[in-house]
């Protein structure tokens, strides 16, 4: 979030609050696993009144609160569903017994694609607005707002299999303590957070420089308190951030490590050099990524009907070429290998949509394609 002349977001706080946010969530999927069973339980139980609503227990009907209130004034007789008397043994035992085969159908299946009607809480959505800009607040206030107006429930026609979803996220939520989660959030996010700084090196500047130099100070120094510790409240409570681990990552190509204003230097006294990736390394990348370069690109071209194979050796070839030109040019990572691959498929990305069946690349191939192009210093500085 932080640039060359200045930090994008509203105030440097607001990556202690990206933080809580993560942790809230991370709290929330836990406790979500947590209640998941009995939670799938109440779904299944709200699907089958909605099915059969004669079956549901005079307990869960539905009523008129307005006539129940109006009722018990007036000493009028209980609305329809909400009976005072108790009904006989054999209509329970008949209403048991359609649950009982309904909940095991649902179970197997027999219902998914079922189409009913069903009431779904909503949120009332409350526009506020915030002098000063501290969005932070006025979703707390929106928040506050929200849980004191009633919900308002509105009717959807969706599948059976849709609406056990939509339920079991509405119980999960009725078992979950917030509260709870706020508080456990909160103390993983002081005790065990994490907060990663990349890009460091562009804020980092000598003094003597022109140009946008004073803004890169001003970045550093309005990091600086968050890293030394302090308290940032945000809408869950407050978080102090002395335990919090801070990692700053940089190229430093340019600039050098010193270049940073000494009480920043202080605050990250831990310093470790990377190694330059490996052909083993850019193999790796290629291969072990589930979003892997080469899987991007059988994919790009299945859509023209190209079936794009990558043996072996034109794995371990793309990974060397890769390394000898960050060795013998600017080292940029792994990011080579966009280039590297782009200039060796251009030539079948180009005929894609006249040709199909199956594309063979295999280390002849990619040699045919790059060697000429590595070899030259000049030439591979530009072009890969």
């Amino acid at each position: 979030k932080y640039t060359e002349v200045g930090y994008v977001g509203r105030d440097v706080e607001s990556m202690v609050r990206d933080l809580v946010e993560a942790a809230i969530r991370a709290v929330t999927h836990e406790r979500r696993e947590e209640v998941r069973e009995p939670a799938a339980r109440h779904a299944v139980e709200r699907v089958i009144d909605v099915l059969h609503p004669e079956t549901r227990p005079p307990s869960q009907s539905p009523g008129n609160p307005l006539g129940v209130a109006l009722g018990s004034i007036f000493g009028g007789s209980p609305p329809s569903g909400a009976t005072a008397t108790t009904p006989s043994a054999a209509v329970s035992a008949e209403a048991q017994r359609i649950r009982e085969q309904t909940r095991a159908e649902i179970e197997r299946g027999f219902y998914d694609v079922r189409l009913i009607e069903i009431e779904v809480e909503e949120t009332p959505s409350i526009p506020i607005g915030v002098i000063g800009g501290n969005m932070d607040q006025g979703g707390d206030l929106g928040e506050m707002l929200g849980g004191i107006l009633p919900k308002r429930r509105t009717k959807r026609r969706v599948t059976v299999a849709d609406a056990r979803k939509i339920f079991e996220q509405e119980e999960a939520a009725k078992l979950i303590d917030m509260e709870a989660v706020k508080r456990e959030a909160l103390r993983r996010a002081g005790e065990d957070g994490i907060i990663f700084i990349d890009e460091i090196d562009k804020v980092a500047g000598a003094s003597q420089r022109g140009g946008p130099d004073v803004s890169r100070e001003g970045v550093q120094r309005d990091i600086l308190p968050i890293v030394e510790g302090s308290t940032v409240n945000t809408k869950y409570g407050p978080i102090t951030t002395d335990h919090v681990l801070f990692i700053a990552a940089g190229a430093f190509h340019i600039s050098k490590p010193s270049d940073l204003i000494p009480e920043l230097q202080g605050r990250l006294p831990i310093r470790v050099e990377l190694d330059s990736l490996t052909a083993e390394d850019f193999k790796t990348i290629l291969t072990q990524p589930k979003n892997a370069l080469v899987e991007q690109y059988k994919a790009l071209l299945a859509t023209e009907g190209v079936a794009l194979e990558f043996r072996e050796d034109a794995i371990d070839q793309l990974a060397t070429f890769a390394m000898q030109v960050n060795e013998q040019t600017e080292n940029i990572g792994a990011r080579r290998l966009h280039t590297v691959l782009e200039r060796v498929l251009e030539e079948i990305s180009f005929d894609a949509p006249e040709r199909t069946g199956t594309v063979v690349v295999d280390a002849a191939y990619v040699r045919d394609r790059l060697a000429d192009v590595v070899k030259n210093a000049d030439l591979s500085g530009y072009i890969l």
